[in-house]
């Protein structure tokens, strides 16, 4: 069993974020409330090349928070906990505080 993936050409490791479904005083949140497809980059990999031949840099860095898209990706399972494999160009954009 592998213990660490990382991804090939321009692909992103990415752990889902999974938005609290209580507030701290026992409260249930409706499950449309906080939904934003987020999730936080585990792993990138090297990049690609052009036609050219020059390296073409993934756009995000490990430890970057994304928004990603509604649908898409692959789900990867490691061990205990559930990853999802995406593309550079399927990543919405990445969040700030």
């Amino acid at each position: 069993m592998a213990r660490r993936l990382i991804p090939c050409l321009n692909r992103v490791l990415v752990e889902k974020i999974v938005p609290p479904s209580k507030t701290t005083a026992g409260i249930l949140l409706p499950e449309k409330s906080s939904k934003l497809n987020s999730g936080k980059v585990v792993a990138v990999g090297p990049g690609i090349r052009d036609h050219s031949g020059n390296k073409v840099p993934v756009g995000v860095k490990e430890g970057d928070t994304v928004l990603l898209p509604e649908y898409g990706g692959m789900e990867v399972k490691l061990g205990d906990k559930e990853y999802h494999l995406f593309r550079d160009e399927d990543i919405l954009g990445t969040l700030h505080d």
